[in-house]
């Protein structure tokens, strides 16, 4: 299995650009969100608990980045823990709201991601390797945490695989 350094640099290969990153801080969050807020429906309670596709996708994703790496699983899981009970609340909106909010923020957050491949003149990760549609959100948190100080260890480790191509 591949670790998340592997991951990690695998995608930003196809994001050095400052630009592309800067979009794809806006973008990915607005598509996280939009799938999010569209899988919302149906709703189903058990006991007391609510769940949705959003849940599951949701738990799938955190199990995926926890086992990557305990910090950065653990503030994904909370992000996206926030990201379900956002769609829940959208998903409680009208159909025509609800769907307007998922579609919209999908729309947009995906041609800010194109605007940003403009810049890098390069494809998207994804298109080479399907695993990239994972990554992206991780990528994102990866890079702001990076910007803030933390996980030193792991950009030395990424950026170091650039600077052995070089």
């Amino acid at each position: 299995m591949k670790t998340i350094t592997d991951h990690l640099a695998e995608y930003a290969a196809y994001h050095r650009d400052q630009r592309n990153i800067l979009t794809h801080l806006a973008g990915i969050p607005m598509i996280v969100i939009a799938i999010q807020i569209l899988l919302s429906r149906p709703y189903w309670t058990f006991d007391g608990w609510f769940i949705t596709p959003a849940v599951v996708v949701a738990v799938l994703a955190s199990l995926f980045y926890l086992k990557l790496d305990l910090t950065m699983g653990v503030l994904m899981a909370v992000l996206l823990a926030l990201t379900v009970l956002l769609g829940n609340e959208v998903a409680s909106l009208t159909t025509a709201a609800w769907l307007s909010w998922g579609i919209g923020l999908f729309v947009v957050g995906w041609i800010f991601q194109f605007i940003g491949h403009y810049f890098e003149g390069r494809k998207p990760a994804f298109v080479d390797d399907l695993m990239g549609l994972a990554i992206g959100p991780l990528f994102v948190v990866a890079e702001v945490v990076f910007k803030l100080g933390g996980k030193k260890e792991l950009h030395r480790a990424i950026e170091a695989r650039f600077e052995e191509k070089a």
